[in-house]
């Protein structure tokens, strides 16, 4: 029986009490939950059924919880229901409802933990989104895991996601790449406000290979086929990296687009429809402290360019007219300031900032070894990248360690510790689990132990103290992915996975899978193999939200 099972067997006690009292049943609620208690002494699940529906109803909670228990007590898979304090029940199932997960859990292969609690929603997704000047650098490294990890989570909750980097592909900084690149290709030193590192060279190279009289223009001319040739070459190669890195997007949306198109100057149209727009010293501005902005902000300078919020805001109304009622942005700490300005903007759009704009911060992210922060990358020049992390612990450790905090905690990355082959290392202390538990299915196959088929399960000799450890903790998944994906916490998932993992090695210990030597196979060697192998789905499926690979083989 699962949790959901569960909760719909208490809300039909509860429905059975009810008419039985002649009470109002319109107080009873659509659905309701159990959870497990802190102390598994108390039982399997809890119900705060009773105490949510005593003053509803005005029975006092512990005569309605009475009630409720004896309703409980004859329904089947439950063993017992005791009440504790006000009106608390403490639910025990008996082992066949307790053990017949298993064979739920196997039956749903990848499906299991999918929900549809996020159904409805459209969600565009925006992570990364790194200037285009250099290669991604651990920063943005962290949120090409998290970011990637949440899109897979919000979709297996049933939203409708749509995933999303921003390139900023217009403004100074491209003129100071550009600039960059050209000094590159001419031999000298790069500008005072420049941009260094070898991958400068290396890209200024493959520039003149391409368009080989770019050193035969004027300096203006020159420098607009390094922006050009440029940034596309940075675009690809970042769009490689983060590839390799396990990450697509479904949109690359270029900042320079929204210029090209007039997107800005609809957006202004937009602003001034709404009554926020006035001009001030020959600029003009958005009354952003109408909505609790620190001040108002400039759109269009006295020199008729455009602002960086300015794009901001363009971009932002055209990802809702594109549909989507939910815009959640990922940004690095340094961006702590813009959360009060863009909710504001949101306000000045109409929109409801609390609903339809959604900003997370994530904090710092430091590679250390022995103590000490790794050196810079030599390419980069000033920072560690993309490929420095991955060269030094591999993308499935890369992954899980960024994804296993939560994004708003600073973390430090061992070196030492993510390459170590030892239950230390939380990824291989996972994924070693996915590898004992595949083991175990090849290894029974060859003793003529299989699961047979799903009639001749007998759940009920799942009754173990470690077999019941284990199903209680599987049985959490779905419960686990849901929150994950509502509370935006990949890092949820990461936990639960190492939990499980230290369930399934306490009962791989302790209740022997495979039969010894000429021992007959017996039905209990079946239901334990059932159980093994559903712990290999859920494993799987949660490394897989991770982006994290579950090998058959360590």
């Amino acid at each position: 029986m699962t949790p959901a099972e569960l909760a719909e067997v208490v809300l039909s006690a509860a429905h059975a009490v009810f008419e039985d009292r002649g009470l109002d049943r319109a107080a009873l609620p659509a659905q309701t939950t159990v959870e497990r208690p802190r102390n598994p002494e108390h039982g399997d699940y809890a119900s705060t059924l009773a105490l949510q529906l005593s003053k509803k109803v005005g029975v006092p909670p512990r005569e309605l919880a009475t009630d409720l228990a004896e309703q409980l007590g004859r329904a089947p898979g439950i063993k017992s229901v005791e009440i504790a304090g006000p009106g608390f029940l403490n639910i025990r199932l008996d082992a066949a409802a307790a053990g017949q997960l298993a064979k739920v859990i196997v039956e749903a292969g990848p499906e299991y933990g999918r929900s549809d609690t996020l159904a409805g929603q459209k969600i565009n997704l925006e992570f990364v989104s790194a200037n285009p000047t250099g290669p991604v650098h651990i920063g943005g490294v962290r949120w090409a895991a998290v970011g990637d990890a949440l899109s897979r989570l919000l979709r297996a909750t049933g939203a409708d996601v749509g995933t999303e980097y921003y390139f900023n592909d217009a403004g100074s900084q491209i003129d100071r790449f550009a600039r960059s690149l050209l000094a590159a290709a001419k031999g000298e030193p790069a500008p005072e406000d420049g941009y260094g590192g070898a991958y400068i060279a290396e890209i200024a190279t493959e520039v003149v290979k391409r368009r080989p009289e770019v050193l035969e223009l004027d300096d203006a001319a020159a420098q607009e086929v390094f922006r050009v040739e440029g940034v596309q070459l940075m675009f690809e190669e970042i769009k490689s990296s983060l590839r390799d890195f396990g990450v697509e997007f479904d949109t690359y949306f270029n900042e320079k687009d929204l210029h090209d198109r007039g997107e800005l100057e609809k957006a202004l149209v937009r602003l001034r429809e709404q009554g926020h727009i006035f001009e001030a010293d020959g600029a003009t501005w958005l009354r952003t402290t109408d909505f609790g902005d620190d001040k108002d902000r400039v759109l269009r300078k006295s020199n008729g360019e455009w602002t960086y919020f300015a794009a901001d805001c363009a971009y932002y109304l055209d990802k809702r007219e594109r549909g989507f009622e939910r815009v959640v942005i990922m940004l690095g700490a340094d961006h702590h300031g813009y959360i009060g300005r863009m909710k504001a903007m949101a306000a000045c759009f109409g929109d409801d900032p609390e609903h339809n704009l959604e900003i997370l911060i994530g904090q710092l992210v430091n590679l250390v070894r022995d103590g000490a922060p790794v050196r810079m990358s030599k390419r980069a020049g000033t920072v560690v990248t993309l490929e420095d992390l991955v060269d030094a612990i591999g993308v499935d450790a890369s992954r899980y360690a960024l994804a296993r905090y939560s994004s708003d905690s600073p973390i430090d990355i061992d070196v030492e510790l993510w390459t170590r082959a030892t239950r230390d290392n939380p990824v291989y202390y996972v994924q070693y689990v996915a590898a004992r538990t595949a083991s175990v299915g090849r290894n029974a196959a060859e003793v003529g132990l299989t699961r047979g088929d799903a009639a001749g399960f007998h759940a009920e000799l799942l009754s173990h103290e470690k077999e019941n450890e284990l199903l209680k903790a599987l049985a959490e998944f779905p419960a686990v992915v849901s929150s994950a994906a509502e509370l935006r916490g990949p890092h949820l998932v990461a936990r639960y996975l190492e939990r499980l993992a230290g369930a399934y090695h306490r009962f791989y210990d302790n209740c022997r899978i495979l039969p010894r030597g000429d021992e007959e196979v017996t039905d209990l060697h079946r239901a334990r193999l059932w159980l093994n192998d559903a712990t290999r789905v859920v494993i799987a499926n949660g490394l897989h939200l991770l982006g994290v690979s579950a090998p058959e083989r360590m």
